[in-house]
C-alpha cells in the first residue's frame, strides 16, 4: 500500500512539473533584454581598439525596394525615396536601442517598419540614389577605420559591413 502511495505522489509531482513549463517566448524576451543590456554596458565602457591588420570585407552594393512606413510620426518628413539602412531587426526594443546609440554618434536616425514587421534602422535618407550610395560608402569607411567587425558588433551592435540602400515604394 505504501508503494502505491509513493507511486501516486511521484506521478502527481511529474504532472505538476510538466504542466508548469514556461513558454519559450518568455525566455526569448528575457534573453534579448539581457543581451541588449550587455551591449549598452559594453558601449558605455571605455575600450582600447586593437585594429586587425586585415580590412573589413567590402560592402556589397545592394538596393532593395520595399514599402515601409515610419514607426514614429515625427520621422515621416525625414523618410525619403532612398535610405541608408544599417540594420534590420525584428524586435522593436533592439531597434530603438540601436537608434539611441547611433543618435549618440550624431546621426538623425529613422525607424521604419516594412510590411513583414521588420524594423529598418535608417541613418540617412535622400531623394537621390547617388547621395545615399555616397553616404553608405562614407559610413563604411568611417566605421571600418574604428576596428574589425567583431569590435564593431560588440560596440555598436552591428558590424557596418552589410550596409544597404532601401528604395522606398509607396
Amino acid at each position: 500500500m505504501k508503494k502505491f502511495h509513493y507511486a501516486l505522489v511521484l506521478v502527481t509531482l511529474l504532472l505538476v512539473g510538466v504542466s508548469c513549463k514556461p513558454k519559450q517566448s518568455a525566455y526569448k524576451q528575457v534573453y534579448e533584454a539581457a543581451k541588449e543590456k550587455e551591449m549598452q554596458e559594453t558601449a558605455s565602457q571605455p575600450t582600447s581598439v586593437v585594429k586587425d591588420a586585415s580590412p573589413l570585407p567590402p560592402v556589397e552594393v545592394s538596393v532593395r525596394k520595399e514599402k515601409v512606413e515610419p514607426v514614429y510620426p515625427t520621422d515621416a518628413a525625414g523618410l525619403k525615396k532612398f535610405s541608408v539602412v544599417i540594420a534590420s531587426l525584428s524586435v522593436k526594443l533592439n531597434a530603438e536601442s540601436l537608434k539611441g546609440r547611433m543618435e549618440n554618434e550624431g546621426y538623425q536616425v529613422i525607424l521604419a517598419q516594412n510590411e513583414q514587421g521588420m524594423y529598418r534602422v535608417i541613418v540617412a535618407s535622400y531623394d537621390d540614389k547617388e547621395q545615399a550610395a555616397a553616404k553608405r560608402d562614407e559610413l563604411y569607411r568611417n566605421y571600418s577605420a574604428k576596428g574589425d567587425t567583431d569590435y564593431l558588433r560588440k560596440t555598436y551592435g552591428v558590424p557596418f559591413n552589410d550596409l544597404w540602400i532601401l528604395e522606398r515604394q509607396y
